[in-house]
């Protein structure tokens, strides 16, 4: 395998970062609350006050570096844009090359738990011939890849068209599959509609907002009343889009300086999108606290929402006929909706 350009990466956060992180924790100037409003408002004062203690108090970054750390990290640079990324490589006779793309509140972090499991199948009850080789890079404007992203362009595009060179001149893979969801997922998308002969199939766990490219002489009534439950969830959770869309650089003020402030604004999304609209039990502290740390230590809040603003006027369309899955969570707040119109994501995935 050619690699042409890569440098080796270690996450090694300055003591100054750390220390001066404890002290805005413990200086935290706190909001009240409604009475009994749980998370109706946004983020729980009483979750919030309990998460910053044990922020505070038991929380370990040095152990959760030390443990990213056991990943083979790159940096490389592409189009003059460094980029980070994870790189493992499965362990059996002929891995299958994948790339797998995170999106916001996440980071690359969420998708470690995968590597085990896609490189050594075997240890968990699979085949060695169904092993992988992971490919996990942080999204241009996140983590640890570089803050300045283009503006001028499609972001999520434009970085399809990085990943494909990532994946072909500087891994030297003739083909690949391709992985995501949120971000990862229309990212993936632009993969195929621009370089479907790169690819050998995608996975997807969210499609996007397709409202645009069926005419609504076309749907179905399924289809229309997806539609509708689609924007009534904008009407009802969308703010956050609307202001990382429009004003992210006003937001990240506040975010980019309070700890509290970034978790709190990262933990509400956690809670509002997980199964059954709870954290409790499904995501521990450590796990929320390890992808807030990355946005804090790599101060990249303000350049992973600003991705919003350069990426909510294009439109999507329709993918090219390549293999494709699509993984559909019944728990989940919004993406539920489309078990109940499968003609509508067959047009848009052009599948039988």
């Amino acid at each position: 395998m050619k690699i042409i350009s890569l440098e080796s990466f270690e996450i090694k956060i300055s003591p100054k970062v750390l220390d001066d992180l404890s002290y805005r924790l413990a200086n935290t100037r706190w909001p009240d609350e409604v009475k009994d409003s749980k998370w109706n408002y946004g983020a729980n004062l009483s979750y919030m006050k309990e998460l910053i203690d044990y922020w505070q108090k038991e929380y370990d970054w040095r152990r959760k570096e030390a443990e990213l750390n056991q990943f083979s990290h790159y940096l490389t640079k592409i189009d003059g844009h460094n980029i980070h990324f994870i790189h493992e490589h499965g362990k059996g006779p002929n891995p299958t090359p994948i790339i797998i793309t995170h999106g916001w509140p996440g980071s690359f972090y969420e998708i470690c738990k995968l590597i085990p499991l896609l490189t050594d199948p075997e240890s968990y009850g699979g085949e060695p011939d169904e092993s992988f080789d992971i490919i996990i890079p942080s999204l241009p404007g996140f983590g640890f890849s570089d803050h300045n992203i283009k503006n001028d362009v499609n972001t999520l595009s434009w970085t399809a068209q990085l990943w494909a060179k990532l994946m072909t001149k500087e891994l030297g893979y003739k083909q690949f599959a391709s992985a995501g969801g949120d971000f990862g997922s229309i990212v993936t998308q632009y993969l195929a509609d621009l370089h479907p002969e790169l690819l050998i199939g995608i996975h997807l766990t969210y499609i996007g907002y397709y409202t645009d490219v069926l005419g609504e002489s076309d749907l179905s009534k399924n289809e229309k009343s997806y539609l509708n439950n689609l924007q009534e969830w904008i009407t009802r959770e969308g703010a956050y889009f609307m202001i990382h869309s429009t004003k992210p650089q006003t937001l990240s003020y506040g975010l980019n300086d309070s700890p509290v402030g970034l978790a709190a604004w990262i933990t509400e999304k956690f809670q509002s999108w997980t199964d059954k609209s709870s954290i409790i039990g499904r995501i521990s502290k450590d796990e929320l606290l390890t992808n807030i740390m990355i946005y804090w230590v790599s101060e990249t809040i303000n350049s992973s929402i600003r991705t919003y603003a350069s990426t909510a006027p294009e439109k999507m369309k329709p993918l090219p006929s390549i293999p494709t899955a699509f993984a559909s969570f019944p728990e989940t707040t919004f993406i539920n909706a489309f078990p109940f119109c499968p003609s509508f994501l067959k047009k848009i995935l052009n599948t039988k």
